[in-house]
């Protein structure tokens, strides 16, 4: 797609995710960063419920984007923008941790390096989350991690994104009633002092936006530039 001087009105509305998408295939890449900036927080909490490292959820939520940015023509309106957005991410996050899990088993580990994955593996904090490790945010982040991967999706889009029950379904290829059951048995293995103690809405957790949302969008429009 060429790239054409953007050109947004100024109106008391923002344009929908449908015009701004036509806008962009017509040839306003620079708008492409509207739709980033309206999904960058959905797409890193969906990622990111399904990788542990923050570093390699943001790298998933690039490739997400330049994927949909190279298969753009190819939203049809189906489901909203939003969710099929979400849902490229999703299948990025999962193939990436094939990858992962296809080159350890490749590896022949011995019982002490056995030992070591299982170190590190562990629940021991990065020293990110030890900066952060007295921060109420950071106690609730560490609570939903602890939620087994099929309730912690659910959860993440379901109450963090506050994506409906059909939206949520949509996004994890699920019925509305198994969303509705991974929620119900994720909220009760939370461990409800957390939120006692932490004082503050779920909503608060994983946030993503100010230098990180900014380097995420500049260099996705860096790498769809070249396409």
């Amino acid at each position: 797609m060429a790239e054409r001087a953007v050109t947004v009105a100024t109106t008391d509305e923002a344009p929908t995710d449908g015009e701004v998408v036509a806008r962009v295939l017509a040839g306003e890449l620079g708008l492409f960063e509207v739709l980033m900036r309206r999904y960058n927080q959905r797409l890193f909490r969906a990622v990111r419920s399904i990788l542990s490292s923050v570093h390699e959820a943001e790298d998933v939520v690039q490739d997400a984007y330049v994927r949909a940015y190279s298969h753009l023509r190819q939203f049809e309106g189906r489901s909203s923008f939003a969710t099929w957005l979400t849902r490229i991410a999703i299948h990025e996050a999962l193939a990436r941790r094939r990858d992962q899990r296809r080159l350890m088993e490749i590896d022949a580990i011995d019982e002490s390096e056995k030992a070591e994955m299982e170190f590190l593996r562990s629940t021991a904090p990065s020293p990110e989350e030890e900066t952060m490790a007295r921060t109420v945010t950071t106690m609730l982040e560490g609570a939903i991690d602890s939620l087994p991967e099929t309730y912690r999706s659910v959860f993440m889009l379901r109450e963090i994104e506050e994506l409906s029950t059909a939206e949520t379904a949509e996004c994890l290829e699920l019925t509305e009633e198994a969303v509705k059951v991974r929620l119900h048995r994720g909220r009760a293995l939370l461990r409800r002092e957390i939120y006692k103690l932490t004082g503050q809405s779920s909503a608060g957790a994983f946030q993503f936006a100010g230098a990180r949302c900014d380097a995420i969008v500049a260099s996705v429009l860096s790498r769809i530039k070249s396409l």
